[in-house]
């Protein structure tokens, strides 16, 4: 009888421990969000330049796990509370300078800027940005600056969530 007890017992815990894991799992599933665009999925040219900075729209989505990213707006909007990482690439040629931000909420966090008279023009920059539910990431080009955008994909825009917050967790910044 003690035998058939603890083997009852032995049962439960691990059914209570599989449940567990697929709850975690659930949980971990929600918090996976990720993505990367290019500017252009098979054409060449010029965007910019233009007389106020224009906000740019990534097409050619690679990866947009959890569908955060807009490539109709090019804009992220945070599905979870978080520390997130995003980065952003320009290339250009000589000439016209080659320049975009990353903004938050309509400010202006990175930029990713090169200047020269000739040649290719190229820079990236990332951030780590703390993001709340709701707040939107973008990438803006500078007035007066211009791209070139091509099936290479030289500008890109990716982004990832590092590990979800909770409000404590805000507190200690």
């Amino acid at each position: 009888m003690q035998l058939r007890d603890e083997m009852n017992k032995k049962n439960d815990e691990i059914s209570n421990l599989t449940r567990s894991q697929v709850e975690l799992r659930k949980e971990n599933r929600d918090r996976e969000i990720a993505f990367s665009a290019a500017l252009m999925k098979s054409d060449s040219g010029y965007i910019g330049p233009f007389t106020t900075d224009f906000t740019l729209t990534y097409r050619d989505v690679f990866t947009n796990i959890g569908n955060a990213y807009n490539p109709i707006t090019g804009v992220f909007t945070a599905p979870l509370k978080g520390a997130y990482m995003f980065r952003v690439s320009v290339f250009g040629h000589g000439g016209t300078p080659a320049a975009a931000s990353i903004y938050k909420n309509g400010e202006r966090m990175v930029n990713a800027h090169n200047n020269q008279p000739q040649h290719d023009l190229n820079s990236s920059n990332g951030v780590v940005l703390i993001l709340e539910v709701g707040d939107v990431v973008y990438v803006k080009l500078w007035s007066g600056c211009r791209i070139f955008g091509s099936p290479n994909n030289p500008n890109t825009f990716s982004g990832f969530l590092l590990f979800p917050l909770r409000e404590q967790e805000l507190c200690r910044m």
